[in-house]
């Protein structure tokens, strides 16, 4: 790796320039310009594998609002990033906009009022109005090209936004490192992966029953399910076995009648066991169906038998694929029954019946089929009201549908359990922060019941890069996928002619056809790893950052993004993606609900920022260990802020006393000739090692935890027991000593605090030190033959002569004539090696040190008169 220029423990001394009124205000401008100017956070990439400690940045949708969900997570991130790049790691830590997806979509559809249609062909001239038309049918209908050029248009002004914040956070970020999902590098890596996956045989097109929201028009996948709960109700009705037995089925979704395909109860049911294997007729349609016997069926509910359509559920599509049933899909892709009345109804009064209901939508149909079946007398009873949990797609706001399509999967060991044994066994080749996030992993993983669907019936997207050969007939050859050549990527098929055919041949017998779908957002996100770091493009990069040492995201997209993420990766690089997942929590409102815009109790974190300073909210966030749910604290941010102020003035009051960079030491102790002054430098030596530990360990909140302790104790008692040696009170040599002490010290908890308070410590660090802090070595443990506990006791003594002169009500500066301290032997002892000390700081004449047993207590301590304090 080329020299690295950028340290800042240097041979040569910095002057002392410590402000007179050291504030927060103006830091995060002031150094986060600098650091730009500085590069100080800039990627090497002149190293090797193990010199490198990269990260996969969770790439935020730039279209969306930001909220405090991105401070919390990012922070989190930032700190690990702050003390691998000061443990002399050559930090690859990139930034990502994911701009592709629906969110994107809706923004620029609506910003620039414009909609995208992939068959109209590129317009190099096109310019978007100047005013966007109010109503949504006057928008301009422009090619796919022309509608990622308008995203990456505005994702630019968005983009500045989200960058701007998180500079103001003080994320660490090397801001030439950065990419969309949208852009042609990502369209390309996306493309290239799914034909390496297609060549693999890890990509495979099917028709399928699939789940299908019927407002935005396409394909869901597993992992964008939500249930929610809605009203409806059972209603009861019979079949009819050839001898005019009344069979009663139980359903809320009667308008899926005339697609019913079999009646299944349990095989252990008795009351349906005589039935197995015969035929029953539907009401109202007429048409004959078996009784089949499956597990799934519960006897314990409804009528204990269930009516299987084709399809009403997930269920009904276990039972058709198990069951080989027959296929009578009569829902379409706009959510209404279809036009056509099906050949399996043949009696008159079915296809009439059937009249009734086609083209209705699945609400309007299920009137319709009520009324169909009370006019016959065949409703038994009222219906019964329920709330049931249904399938919606997680940005939809109708309940799924099942339809029959023909798509595009990956396999994902939904249906292949080597390769779901494969795929967590890959999850043991990563370190999940905390442990127990690795069950929900597994457990998705094990809860699968398909292949991962990544075609969408979309516009806006990566295009799924094949063309199909047509027949004499004009009729697609599915089985014949044309592919690009690999430096034709990225391709648009919708716009492209396919290789070895002109735009002539588009859609004519014996011409091609483009595939119209693109593939789902999470097939290009799952790819990050290899977006940012090179595959394929830069091999050299991405032999020295893959696999990544760190995936940081959110606990709730464990099942999409780092569970995709790990499939491409075992597909393409027969690895795991990462050494380590870092899992955050959620933000929560006051009474413990996650914050989100739909619920609208989200806060706009430019506001928090502004009030409390970065620093401050950086406290906040990393005062949560990862996994946890954390509440939005105002209350933690105004303790970040003191601290940060305080570090600032401890700061000042240690320069001003004279400590100095020649002042701090390391390997000659010599000049450490006060115990106390080697008891706080030994104390601060396990901090040095807790704190790395804690790091080591990915806890970061530990490592705050302990240093912050620390820090409070040394500027409350230490930095007021020793004031009186700092000031030469005691002679050169006692001075000396304290200097070396505060000096090591300050520069130590500078080091630990740095990735915490980044502002606050920079700052300080440019009074008395070259370069930054940032770049400085974490600090190393000095090993100092010290009591660790001895400035604890002599605090507690402080203290308590502090309490008496409170509660006397007199100032602190009051001359204390005598006092007695109790204390045990070894509490006495350590006492000794601080008494001088403790005299200076309580301004005692005599303390009198008396063994005894229990805790040690400060007692019959008489104060010096007014008119007997000592002049000035």
């Amino acid at each position: 790796m080329a020299e690295d220029t950028q340290g800042t423990d240097t041979p040569s001394t910095a002057p002392i320039n410590v402000p007179d009124k050291p504030a927060l205000e103006g830091l995060e401008a002031a150094l986060t310009q600098r650091w730009l100017a500085e590069g100080t956070y800039k990627f090497n990439p002149d190293t090797t594998r193990e010199q490198v400690y990269s990260i996969d940045t969770p790439p935020p949708t730039a279209s969306g609002s930001l909220h405090v969900g991105h401070m919390f997570s990012f922070t989190q991130t930032d700190v690990l990033a702050r003390y691998q790049r000061m443990i002399g790691k050559n930090v690859f830590y990139p930034m990502g906009w994911d701009d592709n997806g629906l969110p994107t979509e809706r923004r620029v559809q609506n910003y620039y009022g414009v909609r995208c249609d992939p068959a109209i062909p590129y317009d190099a001239a096109y310019r978007a109005p100047a005013e966007p038309a109010k109503n949504q049918r006057d928008f301009d209908v422009v090619s796919r090209r022309n509608f990622i050029e308008l995203c990456e248009e505005l994702a630019v002004e968005d983009e500045k936004v989200f960058e701007s914040l998180f500079q103001q956070l003080g994320l660490s970020v090397d801001w030439q490192l950065t990419y969309r999902t949208i852009d042609d590098a990502s369209r390309e890596v996306s493309q290239r992966a799914f034909l390496a996956n297609l060549a693999a045989g890890d990509a495979y097109m099917a028709e399928a029953p699939t789940l299908w929201d019927i407002t935005f028009r396409t394909a869901v996948a597993q992992a964008e399910l939500e249930d929610r709960e809605v009203a409806g109700a059972y209603y009861r009705y019979p079949f009819f076995t050839e001898d005019g037995e009344k069979i009663y089925v139980e359903t809320t979704r009667p308008e899926l009648l005339a697609a019913c395909a079999a009646l299944v109860a349990n095989p252990d049911d008795e009351r349906y066991q005589p039935l197995f294997g015969k035929m029953v007729t539907s009401p109202v349609f007429g048409v004959e169906v078996e009784v089949k016997a499956h597990p799934l069926a519960k006897a314990d509910k409804g009528s204990g038998i269930a009516m299987v359509c084709t399809f009403g559920d997930l269920t009904d599509v276990t039972w058709w694929r198990e069951l080989q049933l027959p296929t009578r899909a009569i829902v379409g892709r706009d959510g209404r029954i279809v036009g056509e009345t099906p050949d399996w109804i043949t009696t008159d009064a079915g296809r009439t019946a059937y009249e009734a209901i086609a083209g209705k939508t699945v609400f309007s149909a299920k009137e319709a089929v009520v009324e169909l079946l009370a006019a016959d007398g065949l409703i038994d009873g009222e219906p019964k009201k329920i709330m049931h949990p249904v399938n919606f797609y997680e940005k939809g706001d109708k309940p799924l549908e099942v339809v029959t399509s023909r798509q595009w999967y990956y396999r994902n060991g939904g249906r292949d359990e080597e390769r779901r044994a494969r795929l967590i066994a890959r999850g043991h080749e990563i370190d999940f922060h905390p442990a127990f996030m690795r069950s929900r992993f597994e457990n998705w993983i094990s809860g699968l019941n398909g292949d991962w669907l990544v075609s969408r019936q979309r516009f806006f997207g990566v295009p799924i890069p094949v063309w199909y050969p047509l027949d004499a007939e004009g009729n697609p050859r599915y089985d014949a996928p044309i592919v690009p050549l690999d430096e034709q990527l990225p391709v648009d098929p919708a716009a492209d002619a396919a290789p070895g055919y002109d735009e002539a041949q588009r859609g004519v017998p014996g011409g091609f056809a483009g595939d119209a779908d693109i593939l789902d957002t999470w097939a290009t996100s799952s790819l990050t790893p290899q977006i940012v770091g090179g595959w394929s493009r830069d091999e050299d990069l991405f032999a020295k950052v893959f696999p990544f040492d760190l995936r940081p995201q959110g606990h709730d997209i464990i099942r999409t993004w780092l569970f995709s993420s790990v499939v491409q990766a075992d597909a393409l690089q027969h690895a795991a993606p990462w050494k380590h997942a870092a899992i955050s929590g959620w933000i929560l409102d006051p009474d413990r609900k996650k914050m989100s815009k739909s619920k609208g109790n989200v806060v706009v974190p430019t506001d928090v920022l502004d009030e409390f300073g970065s620093d401050a909210v950086r406290y906040w966030a990393t005062s949560a260990k990862l996994g946890a749910d954390t509440a939005y604290e105002i209350a933690q941010m105004k303790i970040g802020r003191r601290l940060a102020i305080k570090l600032l003035n401890a700061s000042k009051f240690v320069l001003n006393l004279g400590a100095t960079e020649n002042s701090v030491v390391s390997t000659d102790l010599s000049v450490l000739t006060n115990p106390l002054d080697r008891a706080v430098l030994a104390q601060l030596a396990e901090v040095v090692r807790q704190s790395t530990k804690a790091f080591e360990n990915y806890d970061y909140a530990r490592a705050l935890q302990i240093t912050e302790s620390f820090f409070w104790q040394f500027t409350d008692d230490y930095v007021e027991l020793i004031k009186d040696r700092a000031y030469g009170a005691a002679g050169d040599a006692e001075q000396a000593s304290v200097l070396a002490a505060l000096a090591t010290s300050l520069d130590t908890l500078l080091r630990l605090f740095a990735p915490f308070l980044p502002f606050a410590t920079e700052e300080v660090w440019g009074w008395w030190r070259n370069g930054s802090v940032h770049r400085a070595q974490w600090p190393s443990a000095v090993d100092v033959d010290g009591d660790t506990t001895l400035l604890a006791t002599v605090g507690t003594a402080l203290s308590g002569v502090r309490k008496a002169k409170s509660e006397a009500k007199v100032k602190q500066r009051t001359e204390v004539l005598s006092a007695t301290i109790t204390a045990s032997e070894s509490l006495t002892t350590q006492l000794k090696a601080g008494l001088g000390d403790l005299k200076a700081a309580s301004n005692a004449r005599e303390l009198t040190l008396v063994a005894g047993d229990g805790e040690l207590t400060v007692s019959d301590v008489v104060l010096a008169a007014p008119e007997e304090q000592p002049k000035a």
